[in-house]
Protein backbone atom coordinates (compact mmCIF):
# COMPACT_ATOMS: atom_id res chain seq x y z
CA UNK A 1 0.00 0.00 0.00
CA UNK A 2 1.32 3.44 -0.97
CA UNK A 3 1.81 5.87 1.94
CA UNK A 4 -0.54 8.86 2.12
CA UNK A 5 0.88 12.10 0.77
CA UNK A 6 0.00 15.61 -0.24
CA UNK A 7 0.67 16.91 -3.75
CA UNK A 8 2.08 20.36 -2.98
CA UNK A 9 2.27 23.18 -5.52
CA UNK A 10 3.55 26.69 -4.80
CA UNK A 11 2.55 28.97 -7.66
CA UNK A 12 4.13 32.33 -8.47
CA UNK A 13 2.93 34.72 -11.19
CA UNK A 14 5.78 33.68 -13.49
CA UNK A 15 6.44 30.03 -12.63
CA UNK A 16 5.80 27.05 -10.37
CA UNK A 17 8.28 27.09 -7.49
CA UNK A 18 7.31 23.76 -5.88
CA UNK A 19 5.51 20.82 -7.48
CA UNK A 20 6.21 17.68 -5.49
CA UNK A 21 4.80 15.26 -2.93
CA UNK A 22 4.88 16.05 0.79
CA UNK A 23 4.12 13.98 3.87
CA UNK A 24 2.99 17.07 5.80
CA UNK A 25 3.24 20.84 5.69
CA UNK A 26 3.12 23.73 8.13
CA UNK A 27 2.06 27.26 7.19
CA UNK A 28 0.91 30.43 8.89
CA UNK A 29 -2.49 32.06 8.46
CA UNK A 30 -3.90 35.23 9.99
CA UNK A 31 -5.07 33.32 13.08
CA UNK A 32 -1.81 31.37 13.63
CA UNK A 33 0.18 28.48 12.24
CA UNK A 34 -1.32 25.15 11.25
CA UNK A 35 -0.18 21.73 10.07
CA UNK A 36 -1.72 19.81 7.17
CA UNK A 37 -1.60 16.04 6.84
CA UNK A 38 -2.86 14.06 3.83
CA UNK A 39 -6.31 13.25 5.26
CA UNK A 40 -6.97 16.74 6.63
CA UNK A 41 -10.34 18.27 5.81
CA UNK A 42 -10.48 20.45 2.68
CA UNK A 43 -10.28 24.19 3.27
CA UNK A 44 -8.97 27.57 2.12
CA UNK A 45 -6.70 29.86 4.15
CA UNK A 46 -5.28 33.34 3.66
CA UNK A 47 -1.56 33.09 4.40
CA UNK A 48 0.50 35.83 6.00
CA UNK A 49 4.16 36.46 5.15
CA UNK A 50 6.23 33.74 6.80
CA UNK A 51 7.83 30.34 6.42
CA UNK A 52 6.13 27.34 4.84
CA UNK A 53 7.81 24.11 5.86
CA UNK A 54 7.08 20.73 4.36
CA UNK A 55 8.41 17.25 4.83
CA UNK A 56 9.18 15.14 1.78
CA UNK A 57 8.07 11.48 1.75
CA UNK A 58 11.72 10.63 2.52
CA UNK A 59 11.50 12.68 5.73
CA UNK A 60 13.60 15.67 4.57
CA UNK A 61 12.34 19.06 5.78
CA UNK A 62 12.18 21.82 3.15
CA UNK A 63 11.47 25.55 3.60
CA UNK A 64 9.82 28.27 1.52
CA UNK A 65 9.68 31.93 2.54
CA UNK A 66 6.31 33.25 1.35
CA UNK A 67 4.80 36.63 0.88
CA UNK A 68 1.09 36.71 1.67
CA UNK A 69 -0.97 34.31 -0.39
CA UNK A 70 -3.84 31.84 -0.59
CA UNK A 71 -3.71 28.15 0.29
CA UNK A 72 -6.34 25.79 -1.11
CA UNK A 73 -6.56 22.16 0.00
CA UNK A 74 -8.82 19.89 -2.02
CA UNK A 75 -8.37 16.16 -1.50
CA UNK A 76 -4.67 15.34 -1.69
CA UNK A 77 -3.93 18.53 -3.65
CA UNK A 78 -2.60 21.63 -1.88
CA UNK A 79 -2.02 24.72 -4.00
CA UNK A 80 -0.50 27.92 -2.68
CA UNK A 81 -0.64 31.05 -4.79
CA UNK A 82 1.65 33.93 -3.80
CA UNK A 83 3.38 36.89 -5.42
CA UNK A 84 6.82 36.26 -3.94
CA UNK A 85 8.53 33.15 -2.58
CA UNK A 86 12.03 31.76 -2.09
CA UNK A 87 12.92 28.13 -1.46
CA UNK A 88 15.94 26.83 0.46
CA UNK A 89 16.90 23.61 2.27
CA UNK A 90 18.65 25.58 5.01
CA UNK A 91 16.45 27.69 7.26
CA UNK A 92 19.45 29.82 8.27
CA UNK A 93 20.28 30.95 4.73
CA UNK A 94 16.61 31.29 3.72
CA UNK A 95 16.14 34.56 5.60
CA UNK A 96 18.95 36.31 3.74
CA UNK A 97 17.87 34.95 0.36
CA UNK A 98 14.25 35.98 0.95
CA UNK A 99 15.19 39.49 2.10
CA UNK A 100 17.42 40.01 -0.94
CA UNK A 101 14.77 38.83 -3.42
CA UNK A 102 11.87 40.66 -1.79
CA UNK A 103 13.88 43.90 -1.58
CA UNK A 104 14.83 43.57 -5.25
CA UNK A 105 11.16 43.15 -6.19
CA UNK A 106 10.19 46.07 -3.96
CA UNK A 107 12.82 48.30 -5.63
CA UNK A 108 11.53 47.35 -9.09
CA UNK A 109 7.95 48.11 -7.99
CA UNK A 110 9.05 51.54 -6.73
CA UNK A 111 10.76 52.30 -10.06
CA UNK A 112 7.65 51.18 -11.95
CA UNK A 113 5.40 53.36 -9.79
CA UNK A 114 7.69 56.36 -10.34
CA UNK A 115 7.67 55.81 -14.12
CA UNK A 116 3.86 55.54 -14.11
CA UNK A 117 3.55 58.74 -12.07
CA UNK A 118 5.74 60.58 -14.59
CA UNK A 119 3.67 59.23 -17.46
CA UNK A 120 0.41 60.29 -15.78
CA UNK A 121 1.82 63.76 -15.11
CA UNK A 122 2.90 64.07 -18.72
CA UNK A 123 -0.55 63.01 -19.99
CA UNK A 124 -2.33 65.48 -17.70
CA UNK A 125 0.05 68.27 -18.78
CA UNK A 126 -0.62 67.49 -22.46
CA UNK A 127 -4.38 67.54 -21.91
CA UNK A 128 -4.06 70.88 -20.13
CA UNK A 129 -2.05 72.25 -23.05
CA UNK A 130 -4.60 70.98 -25.57
CA UNK A 131 -7.45 72.40 -23.52
CA UNK A 132 -5.74 75.81 -23.33
CA UNK A 133 -5.18 75.93 -27.09
CA UNK A 134 -8.79 75.02 -27.79
CA UNK A 135 -10.11 77.99 -25.83
CA UNK A 136 -7.93 80.55 -27.66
Amino acid sequence: MRPERINLRVLLPTHVLVDEPAAKLTAEAQNGSFCLLPKHVDFVAALVPGILSFETPAGVEQFVALDEGILVKCGAEVSISTRNAVRDDDLGSLRGAALAQFRSLEDREKLTRAALAKLETSIVRRFMELGGRHRE
